[in-house]
């Protein structure tokens, strides 16, 4: 007997865990941390679900481009306190 619940559309995405629950939501876990690895309630967020396969993969697109902006944020800010003295 197959299991409907177990089963992941064919394209999966890269560097994240993707399954789905009982309920039928799916789910997605970065299987790297954020360089940025900040505060809980602050995106980007290591794990993220959706009601639906191409929402949840919205969200994880939405979480990598919070952390290369935030990358770059951050280089901006150390470029920019390398210029100013103690």
């Amino acid at each position: 007997m197959h299991d409907d619940r177990f089963t992941m559309p064919d394209s999966a995405i890269p560097g994240w865990r993707v399954m789905r629950s009982d309920a039928g939501r799916y789910w997605a876990s970065r299987e790297k941390p954020f360089d940025d690895d900040g505060e809980w309630y602050d995106p980007p967020f290591r794990t993220v679900d959706g009601d639906t396969f191409e929402q949840l993969r919205a969200e994880v697109k939405r979480q990598e481009e919070v952390a290369r902006t935030r990358a770059r944020e951050n280089v901006r800010e150390a470029v920019a306190s390398e210029g100013t003295a103690p």
